[in-house]
């Protein structure tokens, strides 16, 4: 009885603590929704009895999702990263350090490859006026990507730049001085849109960063204040930045399914 009751306040005692963090898991045992599993299992204490029943259901759901999901469906890689951490951790919550390690070890990868390659391995669709644009509910209309030429010259380096590009940023990714005066910038594009971000400084610093849709681009830049903005189909997008070491950025939210 005792264990019943030491049992029952333990879990009351969590779904408050969940709760103080915006998040109610009251009825998480009756859930079918794969992320909000998947959100409880990573805020959830290591003792909570219902992860011993809600892990191996979303490892189920997950593996279910994955089989019936069509090719192109850009959820398939992360319920395919986040069934692999399940299979070897008791959740899907890795500290900082290691997303940092993931994610430069990844970067290393792809540049590697574009440095053999002797061009760049992004597959993307060139801008056109048409192609980004906010519907004008009013008139009926789009608005014209004025960005659209800027974008394709951006992308369209040829292959000494890219060549002094790639190496510029695997200098920096085995770079571990944390008195370098430069600093990497991943610009993670989840939109349905090309897009640029600006990264503007103190006095004349200024960079630009073409970025394809549902694709990433890195750049390196002098550490220091930034105010960076973007049209994200066409949505104003502007944030202050202090770089000083590597950062990633998410931009946008994938229209697809």
């Amino acid at each position: 009885m005792k264990k019943l009751l030491l049992l029952l306040v333990s879990i009351l005692f969590m779904n408050l603590s969940a709760q103080k963090k915006g998040k109610d898991y009251s009825n998480i045992i009756k859930s079918k929704n794969i992320y909000e599993i998947n959100a409880f299992l990573r805020d959830a204490h290591p003792d909570d009895p219902r992860r011993s029943v809600l892990k191996p259901r979303v490892m189920e759901m997950m593996t279910q999702y994955i089989k019936e999901a069509h090719p192109a469906d850009q959820k398939v890689k992360d319920m395919q990263e986040m069934l692999a951490l399940l299979k070897r951790r008791p959740s899907t919550k890795i500290s900082f350090d290691e997303m940092n390690a993931i994610i430069k070890q990844k970067q290393i990868a792809k540049y590697k490859a574009e440095l053999a390659a002797k061009q760049s391995t992004v597959v993307y669709t060139p801008s056109t006026t048409q192609n980004a644009f906010v519907v004008n509910t009013a008139a009926n209309a789009a608005v014209p990507n004025a960005e659209a030429d800027e974008f394709n010259m951006l992308m369209a380096v040829n292959p000494v730049e890219h060549k002094n590009k790639t190496v510029k940023i695997l200098n920096s990714l085995f770079d571990n001085d944390p008195n370098s005066k430069e600093s990497i910038v991943l610009i993670q594009n989840k939109s349905d849109c090309n897009i640029i971000v600006r990264m503007e400084g103190v006095g004349t610093t200024k960079y630009r960063l073409a970025v394809p849709a549902h694709n990433e681009s890195t750049i390196v830049i002098d550490k220091g204040q930034y105010l960076f903005t973007s049209l994200v189909c066409g949505a104003q997008y502007a944030s202050q930045k202090t770089i000083e070491k590597a950062i990633m950025v998410a931009l946008g939210t994938s229209s697809t399914p």
